[in-house]
């Protein structure tokens, strides 16, 4: 093991997400192959110590290895494959992005000249891909190392997610990381539109509603949407929809027509239908796994 992995390790001892002593924070470990299937990544940086993801979005295809990280900028429903085993078990990173924190670094750049000129609104995605430079990976060394201990954890770790944050910035693709803290961009604009989708997915979403949130027009919002997402606006709220449900099923005692309600599904039969397309799975037999 390199030693971004093995710190990763002591800090992920059980399968699946780890919690660490810093908020937002978290190492995800999983010892086995996880063949292509739907997920919701949440907006964040993940960063690989040992192994590799692959990730399938529209027509895009994409991987995050020990030399590259990923950044999502805004939370998206994909298509993940995840390439491991008990000997090279897949070790990840995960860092929610503080919005107040980005705002903070990218004010202090703003005054020192330092915000890019040539921000490409055309490349202003959901997420993208950052090569892991020298002075990246000493910070992520430092933040492990931190994250070790509760007190070292509460003493530098705010400080060192900050530094990671900038170091992003500094990546020649970062532009989406940019336009997610300034304001009249049209992916900080769906991203507000993202936001309330997740709060209130369970009642009926209107596009006109969702539009008029950021003041857009309809067919502007739609075109702007699909942009950053990969997704139309009713795709991307039924791929949540179905995302949140099977998390329902898998963790709570519930019946499939108490989660098709509370997902926001008027139809149980619907529902069932649209959950067996896309997770090649009944809602029964997700909930029997």
């Amino acid at each position: 093991m390199n030693e971004i992995a093995t710190l990763m390790a002591q800090l992920a001892p059980k399968e699946g997400v780890n919690d660490t002593h810093l908020s937002g924070v978290h190492v995800f470990r999983s010892s086995q192959y996880g063949a292509r299937g739907p997920m919701c990544y949440s907006q964040g940086v993940l960063i690989v110590g040992q192994g590799k993801k692959r990730v399938y979005l529209d027509n895009q295809t994409f991987e995050y290895d020990r030399q590259h990280s990923l950044v999502m900028t805004v939370p998206l429903p994909v298509e993940c494959e995840t390439f491991a085993s008990i000997e090279e078990p897949v070790l990840v990173l995960m860092v929610d992005i503080d919005l107040v924190q980005l705002n903070y670094i990218i004010r202090l750049m703003d005054e020192h000249h330092q915000i890019p000129k040539d921000l490409n609104e055309s490349r202003q995605s959901g997420f993208f891909v950052a090569d892991n430079t020298e002075d990246m990976d000493c910070c992520v060394i430092r933040l492990l190392q931190a994250l070790q201990s509760p007190l070292e954890a509460k003493v530098m770790g705010e400080a060192l997610v900050l530094e990671l944050l900038y170091r992003l910035l500094d990546s020649p693709d970062a532009a989406p990381l940019y336009a997610l803290s300034l304001s009249h961009t049209r992916l900080s604009r769906v991203e507000k539109a993202l936001n309330y989708i997740h709060k209130h997915y369970g009642e009926s979403v209107e596009v006109d509603t969702l539009a008029s949130l950021v003041n857009m027009s309809p067919s502007a919002f739609h075109r702007s949407f699909k942009e950053v997402t990969a997704s139309s606006p009713i795709q991307y709220l039924k791929k949540i929809r179905l995302n949140k449900a099977k998390a329902l099923l898998q963790l709570q005692n519930l019946k499939v027509k108490e989660v098709s309600t509370q997902v926001g599904y008027e139809s149980t039969a619907q529902f069932s239908r649209e959950f067996k397309r896309y997770f090649d799975q009944s809602p029964g037999e997700c909930a029997r796994l």
